[in-house]
């Protein structure tokens, strides 16, 4: 759990597989609403997100301006919370190992591609056995989660914007299977210490669109209601979360997203 923190996940941690409501998962009385829908935070009697089956990950080699953050053979782009990078990479794998993997580069406007995938022996069951993240400036959360057949909360499904919005649709591939996703995320932009303009994120799972351009309504939080802090900062790192499951990643790289540039 974390309140405003830079550098510390969000607590979806804690979610394991306890939780109420419909189906075994879902919310504690007093959780937030959500502004705009009727929905609570980790509702889940909210509707589950339409399944659309896919062939599974869409592999794209990294650009010439990519800057490659794994390509199976070194953590060298990356930090263990701020030290030397743990994490293990096995048969040109990484595999989420105990602490944040912390990109050592920092972003503003950034597309990402990454894949990953869930051992197909591993027992999953809601939050449990199949969860990770990845969080963007280190702050804004796309949840990794094996919902092929798998159901949870629906804003804590594979690519919501984690405690925020569900996806479109359920994309995942079966277990075992890599999975791909493309995200394209823009900063807020503050005017006078407020808000002028929300984070947002364009996320495409397998080739299906989760997320057009959808706005968050502020730094990723467990079981409360997101907000956009009075300051904050103008780039943050890419971090990949540890939640007790070996996650598998694979060909991570990143383009920062400037403008178009007029001088011949």
């Amino acid at each position: 759990m974390r309140t405003i923190q830079w550098t510390v996940m969000a607590g979806c941690l804690a979610v394991g597989g306890a939780a109420l409501g419909e189906e075994g998962f879902g919310i504690k009385p007093g959780t937030p609403v959500i502004p705009g829908t009727p929905w609570q935070v980790h509702d889940g009697t909210r509707p589950q997100p339409r399944v659309v089956e896919t062939a599974g990950a869409v592999s794209v080699k990294a650009p010439g301006d990519a800057k490659v953050l794994f390509d199976g053979t070194s953590l060298d782009a990356w930090t263990t919370d701020g030290k030397p990078a743990t994490w293990k990479i096995k048969d040109g794998s990484l595999v989420a190992s105990p602490g944040t993997l912390i990109s050592k580069d920092k972003f503003g406007p950034v597309q990402v591609h990454i894949e990953w995938r869930v051992p197909a022996d591993r027992k999953v069951n809601g939050q449990g056995g199949g969860n990770s993240g990845i969080f963007l400036m280190g702050l804004y959360e796309v949840q990794i989660l094996q919902s092929h057949g798998n159901k949870t909360y629906p804003d804590g499904t594979a690519g919501a914007l984690y405690g925020q919005t569900p996806p479109l649709v359920n994309a995942t591939a079966p277990q075992g299977e890599w999975q791909s996703y493309e995200i394209l995320f823009t900063p807020p932009k503050y005017e006078g210490g407020k808000v002028v303009e929300a984070a947002t994120a364009t996320v495409i799972e397998n080739g299906v669109v989760l997320h057009n351009a959808r706005k968050f309504l502020g730094p990723t939080q467990f079981r409360q209601l997101a907000s956009y802090p009075a300051e904050h900062p103008e780039t943050g790192p890419i971090q990949l979360q540890f939640h007790g499951d070996p996650i598998e990643f694979r060909n991570i790289w990143v383009r920062p997203i400037g403008t178009y540039d007029e001088e011949k």
